[in-house]
């Protein structure tokens, strides 16, 4: 049974704080609908409030639509009241109609195991982290500084195993591995030894997978005219520190190169009106460039010719993750 406490020596009316904790436990279905509340004699002896005043409570509680009378057997919770309209919304109760009940029906069986709302939040919450964690049969690791690279091949891979893909540093891989019921980590071939460093002792499969060359890029690189601004945009620092170096040692200083990550709003405004022409490495960085684009059109002589990557990962490691994994098509 829940405990009222009653604080003589508040500013609050007495019967005021009986209401409000009464109203909180209906609200947080500790008193469930159909609930019977306890007696005014119960409650006298645990307040030590008169039981006229838990009598005037409990008519307030009942004018509220919150609970009714049933004569001679007591107050009950309604099976709905007017608690309900202060319950926040969520549009996936609409989506999964049937979630509501069942969620009320786990949590309000834990209360009648005695177990508190935090306490109750605390147990939904860890086996909701845990199978998530779980869930996850693809982890994508790379150092931390790569982080940007690393989120492009979760990008890629979700899209095209339609499966859930985590990614986390190779620095955080071990602590992972050792939370984790079973898993396949897939890592650039430049990672590949790291990574089966940490994986091995754990038997877990590490499968590398092959990069875009940028062959095309690289042909339009060399044919840029002498003088030209160009621009290069990814989520990846690593990849713009690679691409800023071989732009270097293949031209030289024939060619000015602006680099800048797509969340950096001041850089890549900066490259949108210096450069005639933007390499864009990575699907997840169009739409942030097209709007820089868009915003500075009306100070641009001539918009910058953009030139589109293809997929950072390569079809022939889509169809080799796709084999070990069990996900080929029939």
């Amino acid at each position: 049974m829940i405990k009222f406490h009653i604080q003589p020596d508040s500013e609050i009316p007495s019967s005021t704080q009986l209401y409000d904790q009464l109203w909180f436990a209906i609200a947080s279905r500790q008193f469930p609908p159909g609930y019977r509340l306890p007696s005014t004699r119960q409650l006298a002896m645990q307040t030590g409030l008169h039981r006229n005043t838990i009598s005037k409570v409990y008519r307030q509680l009942e004018d509220a639509g919150v609970v009714e009378a049933q004569p001679g057997s007591g107050i009950y919770v309604r099976s709905q009241s007017t608690v309900d309209s202060s319950r926040p919304r969520l549009g996936l109760w609409d989506q999964f109609p049937k979630a509501r009940e069942v969620v009320e029906g786990g949590l309000d069986e834990l209360l009648r195991q005695g177990c508190s709302l935090n306490q109750a939040r605390a147990l939904f919450l860890a086996e909701i982290d845990w199978r998530l964690r779980c869930s996850a049969s693809v982890l994508v690791t790379v150092p931390k500084q790569e982080l940007g690279a690393g989120e492009l091949m979760v990008r890629e891979l979700e899209a095209a195993l339609q499966i859930p893909v985590q990614l986390v540093p190779l620095e955080d891989l071990d602590t992972t591995l050792s939370q984790t019921r079973s898993g396949t980590v897939v890592t650039s071939r430049y990672f590949l030894a790291e990574a089966e460093a940490v994986a091995g002792p754990k038997s877990v499969r590490v499968i590398p997978i092959d990069i875009y060359d940028y062959g095309q890029e690289l042909e339009l690189l060399k044919q840029l005219p002498q003088g030209t601004c160009l621009g290069m945009v990814s989520l990846s620092s690593g990849i713009l520190r690679a691409a800023e170096v071989i732009a270097y040692s293949l031209r030289g200083d024939d060619v000015v190169v602006m680099t800048s990550q797509a969340e950096d709003a001041y850089k890549l405004n900066a490259v949108v009106r210096g450069a005639q022409t933007i390499v864009v490495f990575d699907q997840a960085s169009l739409p942030a460039v097209k709007q820089a684009i868009a915003s500075a059109r009306e100070d641009l002589i001539r918009p910058p010719q953009l030139v589109m990557c293809e997929n950072y990962i390569g079809d022939k490691s889509i169809n080799l993750l796709k084999r070990e994994l069990g996900l080929e098509d029939g």
